[in-house]
């Protein structure tokens, strides 16, 4: 595979805005008929975007942390689905940047910078908690490893390269091992059947005994011991495709109230673009919208001033400002989605529309991770100083 090198951020960004129109185009009739986005996955990774974290040293566009969220809200509000596949890659490179020894960091970097996919084999159904991670990861005589274990919710696997698979080892470490897609004992299902996001084909891993050189193995354990951005980042993209499922829902019920919606009889009014009651109904989604957007931006920057001064108390401020974002970004993109219709009217609801993919894809991805548990560490900072954990997922 080849792809184009992006050489900066404002590169990434023009990218990216292309490309959400593009695949906002046929983002309906893939939901509805839930047609695998493979080709708009492959434009995906021909525009270089899924390189834009590698390194300068290593001959990528190293963009900040504003830039990748930026990145996934237009994304977000073309196509709540399509985004979401990229985001556990750029989590995954994360690991590689921070865990990865130089030889590792050397070879994958250059596979994305040629277009390859990082899926995702993390999650386990049926285990006692998110966190209680059943696959093993047994070390062989050789130093070579076996990979044995059952996953769910693996967005991305199924179109991915390499899938990088969280499992433990003997010492019941947490490690990552990065497997080829096609390697032998290992097995995508595409049985994913949720309500919403249904092209992200969030389906099944199976591993049988996969043989995994040691030096496809990086020490996921490490990133937990000191102060990490690792969940902050990997939140900060849940946080955007959230923003970006609520704008791109405002800006369908404005063009659906514009051009197809009657006004109601009692408004005295044209045309129900001109509905008073609308406007103001209109204005309260905008605000929604636009707060999302703000502190989107001012996570991201907290992330990226985390980055440039790691402590733990910069790593807390910007896990808090993340935590923030998203518990406004998932609280926006379910209501604003769920109001399209309130403002649109009964034409609205037809299935033929399919304009109720924008509240399924909220519906579900803010589903990943309870709001509630953001706003208790929220509030514990805030009120006691106390640092929020180091697990990852805030």
């Amino acid at each position: 595979m080849t792809a184009h090198v992006i050489a900066d951020a404002t590169e990434a960004l023009a990218v990216a805005t292309a490309l959400a129109e593009e695949f906002r185009a046929g983002a309906a009739e893939r939901d509805a008929e839930r047609r695998l986005p493979r080709a708009e996955l492959d434009r995906l990774s021909a525009s270089g975007l899924l390189g834009v974290t590698v390194p300068a040293e290593h001959g990528g566009a190293d963009v900040d942390a504003l830039t990748l969220a930026e990145i996934f809200r237009l994304l977000g509000s073309a196509d709540g689905s399509l985004a979401q596949i990229p985001q556990s890659h750029f989590a995954y490179v994360n690991v590689m940047r921070r865990q990865g020894t130089e030889e590792q960091r050397k070879f994958f970097f250059a596979e994305l910078l040629a277009g390859s996919r990082f899926g995702n084999a993390q999650s386990e159904a049926g285990t006692k908690h998110v966190q209680d991670i059943r696959t093993r990861l047994a070390r062989q005589g050789d130093g070579s490893h076996r990979l044995t274990g059952v996953k769910h919710y693996s967005t991305g696997a199924l179109f991915a390269d390499w899938i990088p698979v969280l499992a433990r080892t003997e010492d019941d470490n947490l490690h990552v091992a990065y497997v080829p897609r096609d390697a032998p004992g290992l097995t995508v299902v595409d049985d994913w059947d949720g309500m919403g996001q249904r092209t992200t084909a969030s389906g099944t891993v199976r591993l049988d005994g996969v043989a995994v050189p040691a030096d496809r193995v990086l020490p996921h354990h490490l990133t937990f011991q000191g102060p990490q951005l690792h969940g902050a980042v990997a939140q900060l993209l849940h946080a955007a495709i959230d923003v970006g499922i609520a704008g791109g829902a405002l800006a369908e019920a404005a063009e659906f109230v514009r051009t197809r919606s009657r006004p109601w009889f009692e408004s005295g009014v044209e045309s129900a673009a001109e509905d008073p009651l609308l406007i103001q109904r209109f204005g309260e989604l905008a605000v929604q919208v636009r707060a999302s957007e703000a502190l989107l931006r001012e996570a991201a920057r907290a992330v990226d001033a985390a980055g440039a001064d790691l402590t733990d108390t910069s790593a807390a401020e910007a896990s808090v400002a993340v935590a923030a974002a998203k518990v406004q970004a998932a609280g926006a993109a379910v209501t604003v989605a769920g109001a399209l219709f309130e403002v649109s009217g009964t034409r609205s609801a037809l299935n033929s529309l399919n304009l109720h993919r924008h509240w399924r894809d909220a519906r579900t991805h803010t589903l990943h991770d309870p709001t509630r548990w953001k706003i208790q560490h929220i509030g514990r900072y805030v009120l006691n100083g106390t640092l929020p954990p180091r697990h990852g997922l805030l």
